[in-house]
């Protein structure tokens, strides 16, 4: 009996094995990221071409965050059930089917849909890829190499600025869309090779009225943040139908799980302390780090007059901190065992940062804005895995998928209501000062001022108004997410600090099993 119940630690892999099994999850993690960050420059040209407006502009992102949300659960609890290496290649179909689809658009309606479909399979790249990692190897090693998952995130949120410029300047566009497909089918391949997990499958419902009610209500609330102060007033009837529809949703998901026997989100994990407040710490650097590179793109070309390849060379330094405080910071969390520490040290950075971006607009020194872009980059990458390392280090190992994409899900959620508010805020900044500016200066206003405009096609006296709008615009979205620094700041506080296990999924998978079969022999 004892050499059983010690056998599974004799099967830990090596560094190297480690590596191997993660070749393909890097490059799928690297294709979540690109089908972001590459589209953020092409997108003032893309919503140009396709004759779309601001809400538009927001739209394509909302939509793709949207579509990650509410599938990362239904993801994260396929994971506790089914193969893992299966969802995640699906993953990939699903991702690449959307790119190829959305690169054929001929409006902005159908580019969001597609966008849709891309979103499902960054979903399950997004949820699986942390759910996996913690198959190989230990909490206590799991920093280590969350910090390469943190790299693989800066190398692909940089490449995708840069590889979207040089290619929408190029190519055109439409390129953007089809340049991951190549990633998608590689990481497909490197994945069936290198990737052997053991075989898992429970029987078990997946608890579909709660998954639908969840995105029923998710997408109910995102819809009205979207389009209020635009499509209708903040306080209307449009807005009172959408708040208490997505309300009442949300509370009937809540409901559905809570009689669920297999629950989308198990409901015992926010009994725990140190789940809610990463979950709370999650939604705040979600709006700060999807918010940031939507935005900042627009910035750059619209306020600062930049081609899309410059804009993407100009949001290096906000890459260069989260690369280098993840990969630093992963490493230092492994050798430690310590995570607290690093948590409240990116707190602080994130409100820091997103305070200095607060005071941007269409003069602000290019240098100083690569250092507050950076602080803020190293506060993001301080945070992001590590929050994920504390959820899977709490909660049960049958709950790991679910706990995991927990994180995953309020952080996406997070990003996708920053995303649309902020949106809507600079929308709104923009269309007032752009009409107030031009009324001002006596010039008859043509065409709609919701509409993204090319300021390079404008005189200088319009383009001088239209760059003051959307630079100090940008410049307030910031400062209106910056308090929610402190937020995070105090939800990790308050969190304690549990010490790292030493086993990864697989050592428990296989002591389970071990200890089924010795209790299935004694009977």
């Amino acid at each position: 009996m004892t050499v059983a119940a010690e056998a599974p630690a004799s099967t830990q892999m090596s560094h190297r094995e480690v590596l191997e099994a993660l070749s393909g999850l890097l490059l799928a993690m690297f294709v979540a990221i690109l089908s972001s960050t590459i589209v953020s420059t092409a997108l003032p040209q893309i919503i140009g071409d396709l004759g779309g407006s601001q809400s538009s502009y927001t739209w394509v992102v909302t939509s793709t965050l949207l579509a990650l949300t509410v599938t990362t659960p239904i993801w994260g609890k396929l994971a506790d059930l089914f193969d893992r290496k299966l969802l995640v290649q699906t993953g990939l179909v699903l991702y690449t089917l959307g790119s190829i689809l959305a690169g054929l658009s001929e409006s902005t309606g159908f580019l969001i849909a597609c966008r849709v479909v891309q979103g499902i399979g960054v979903g399950g790249l997004t949820a699986l890829v942390q759910v996996i990692l913690s198959d190989l190897v230990s909490p206590r090693e799991r920093g280590r190499y969350a910090g390469y998952l943190g790299a693989v995130f800066g190398v692909g949120t940089v490449a995708g600025p840069l590889i979207g410029g040089v290619v929408t300047d190029g190519l055109g566009w439409r390129y953007c869309f089809y340049i991951g497909v190549p990633f998608a089918i590689a990481a497909f391949v490197l994945l069936q090779k290198t990737l052997h997990l053991p075989r898992r499958r429970r029987e078990a419902k997946i608890d579909y009225v709660g998954a639908t009610l969840i995105a029923g209500g998710v997408s109910s609330l995102l819809i009205w943040v979207s389009l209020a102060g635009q499509q209708y007033d903040w306080l209307s009837w449009q807005t009172a139908v959408l708040v208490a529809a997505g309300v009442v949703l949300l509370v009937g998901a809540v409901v559905s799980m809570s009689r669920s026997k297999e629950p989308l989100i198990p409901l015992r994990l926010f009994k725990d302390r140190s789940v809610v407040l990463a979950v709370i710490a999650s939604i705040a650097v979600g709006i700060a780090m999807f918010g940031t590179t939507v935005f900042l793109s627009q910035y750059m070309q619209v306020a600062r007059g930049k081609s899309p390849t410059e804009s993407g060379l100009l949001t290096i330094p906000m890459v260069t901190g989260l690369f280098l405080a993840s990969t630093i910071v992963g490493r230092l969390v492994t050798q430690t065992g310590h995570y607290k520490k690093f948590l409240l040290t990116g707190a602080v950075m994130l409100t820091v940062g997103l305070g200095l971006m607060g005071t941007l607009d269409e003069t602000t020194n290019l240098f100083e804005l690569g250092v507050f872009m950076a602080i803020m980059g190293a506060g993001v990458g301080m945070l992001m895995q590590n929050l994920v390392l504390v959820v899977q280090n709490t909660v049960r190992f049958e709950d790991i998928g679910a706990g995991s994409s927990l994180v995953a899900f309020f952080r996406s959620l997070g990003g996708a209501i920053g995303v649309s508010v902020l949106g809507a805020l600079l929308a709104h900044h923009a269309r007032t000062d752009i009409t107030s500016g031009l009324a001002d200066a006596g010039i008859k206003a043509t065409g709609s001022a919701d509409t993204v405009p090319d300021v390079s096609t404008l005189p200088a006296p319009v383009a001088h108004i239209i760059e003051h709008a959307y630079g100090t615009g940008v410049g307030e979205i910031f400062l209106t997410a910056a308090p929610l620094g402190l937020i995070a700041l105090a939800a990790v506080a308050l969190m304690r600090e549990v010490p790292l296990g030493g086993k990864s999924g697989i050592d428990i998978a296989r002591e389970q099993g071990a200890t089924t079969n010795h209790q299935g022999a004694a009977s």
